[in-house]
């Protein structure tokens, strides 16, 4: 048998550990976690529990609903049992652990993948409203945040030294040939039998669309929390983080994004359809 990938087994420990309580909700014991994210000293992972916590506070979410004290109960022997301090966490809890956790450990790099994933999805579950959208629907959602988070990405590639046009036209190839093996925009765009004049996020579903959105955010958390800087640095990093959501979409059994169906209609076609575009843009 093939060895399993590394990164597949940490997912699957990490789902391992997940419990429920007594309503049905799922939760993560900190003291469970700590040991599988390599931390043996509690009270250094209590650190960076406690600069999570201050993360959920300042992302405007109610820590108490991501973060339960509470106690576990632990064997000391000869069947005697004492109390010892846990922490009940939500999946966006261990999201934000993972996120501050130590970046050395490899074991942090997949939770902040599993995790980052994870959490979205549940997020879009839990949106009826995004459910019971179609297609094209879904498409306009997902392109309209992804256009708002590549300001965003811009502007870290910009801080982490990506100045010129040309400079940030580099970086974002290096983010597409992370994610579409080896295919950079060009690439992509004769992939897809594109004209000229046509964009490729115009031309993508919502699940193509998705694999981008996670692309952006998650490079744009790691050009600010690791403080990359340089050009190189920040092409660097963008296209590790394109491999690691093409690795992990392989991981799930999902289709790579260069095999996925191009919609008939393009992005403007469908917002024309809808009255926000003059018939002029369908062009």
């Amino acid at each position: 048998m093939p060895n399993t990938p590394p990164t597949t087994s940490a997912h699957r420990s990490f789902e391992n550990i997940r419990q429920q309580d007594e309503r049905g909700d799922e939760f993560w014991s900190a003291r469970d976690l700590a040991p599988l994210l390599e931390y043996q000293d509690w009270r250094n992972f209590m650190q960076v529990v406690d600069k999570a916590r201050l993360a959920c506070e300042q992302s405007g979410q109610a820590v108490a609903d991501h973060f339960g004290e509470t106690n576990k109960m632990v064997s000391i022997g000869s069947n005697a049992q004492r109390a010892i301090p846990d922490v009940h966490l939500s999946r966006y809890a261990c999201y934000l652990i993972v996120q501050n956790g130590d970046p050395s450990k490899p074991v942090i790099a997949n939770g902040q993948t599993y995790f980052a994933i994870q959490t979205r999805r549940q997020e879009l579950a839990n949106d009826g409203g995004f459910g019971q959208l179609n297609e094209d629907e879904k498409r306009l959602a997902i392109r309209n945040e992804l256009a708002q988070h590549n300001k965003y990405l811009a502007a870290a590639a910009a801080d982490a030294g990506v100045e010129s046009g040309k400079d940030f036209a580099i970086f974002q190839n290096h983010g597409y040939r992370g994610l579409y093996g080896g295919l950079d925009a060009s690439g992509i765009h004769a992939h897809k039998g594109l004209k000229k004049t046509q964009k490729i996020l115009d031309h993508m579903g919502s699940t193509e669309l998705a694999a981008n959105l996670f692309r952006a955010t998650q490079t744009e958390e790691k050009l600010r929390r690791d403080g990359v800087q340089g050009k190189r640095q920040a092409n660097q990093t963008h296209f590790a983080v394109g491999q690691k959501v093409r690795k992990t979409i392989e991981e799930l059994g999902g289709t790579m994004p260069e095999d996925l169906p191009t919609p008939e209609l393009s992005i403007k076609q469908i917002e024309s359809a809808q009255g926000k575009l003059p018939k002029k843009d369908d062009l």
